[in-house]
């Protein structure tokens, strides 16, 4: 199994982020946390090292109800929430990644049938998420 869903999108970075955000709400995630890489690389490593990552943000989405399903289930889950995703692009490509967890990897970890529920839900919901956006690489 692999830990990641990956798309490439022919869009520029801040546009690819816009779109991100708005495909996370349509499939009913909100953004909880947000970490812009490049500038906490900037500020700590200095400007070569930023520039040798490229753009690079990890938005945490959190949709309540299955985060609400998955708490209740096992408490300890919270460890792996909020659901990252991905969006990066280095000066040299022309193409922006996007990836976002597999919520699978939460089964992986738990004994509990009912995380199961809750990671095949997520991961319809990302994966709706995800598709939408490699659409947007056919309209344009």
């Amino acid at each position: 199994m692999n830990y990641a869903h990956t798309i490439a999108v022919s869009l520029p970075y801040e546009e690819a982020v816009t779109k991100v955000r708005q495909e996370l709400a349509n499939s009913g995630f909100g953004v909880l946390t947000e970490i812009d890489v490049r500038a906490t690389f900037e500020t700590k490593l200095g400007s070569e090292s930023a520039q040798t990552l490229g753009d690079y943000l990890i938005l945490g989405a959190c949709n309540p109800a299955l985060a609400q399903q998955a708490l209740t289930a096992e408490p300890d889950l919270g460890l792996l929430l909020p659901c990252n995703v991905v969006i990066r692009r280095d000066r040299s490509a022309n193409v922006t990644t996007v990836q976002a967890i597999n919520p699978q990897t939460m089964v992986q970890l738990s004994n509990s049938p009912a995380i199961q529920a809750v990671a095949d839900a997520a991961d319809a919901h990302l994966l709706a998420a995800l598709s939408a956006l490699e659409g947007l690489n056919s309209s344009k």
